[in-house]
């Protein structure tokens, strides 16, 4: 279940709460019982054990079209 963050606009409280997708926009009351909250944009960190190739150099020298070099 997704987690989302909402900020409470009377104490300043930040505080998460799971709930569905459906329910994102839903009002949230804060720990403290306040009802003016605002959900905030959240950043999303994936890791993993295993790294992205680098992407390809574009022009001269090394990978590309014709094995290495651009085709003229």
């Amino acid at each position: 279940m997704p987690r989302y963050e909402y900020r409470c606009k009377a104490c300043g409280d930040t505080f998460e709460l799971s709930r569905p997708m459906a329910e994102s926009s839903a009002p949230a009351a804060c720990p403290e019982g306040h009802t003016d909250t605002v959900k905030l944009l959240s950043t999303v960190a994936m890791t993993g054990g295993g790294t992205a190739p680098a992407p390809a150099p574009r022009g001269g020298g090394g990978g590309g079209c014709c094995g290495g070099g651009c085709c003229g």
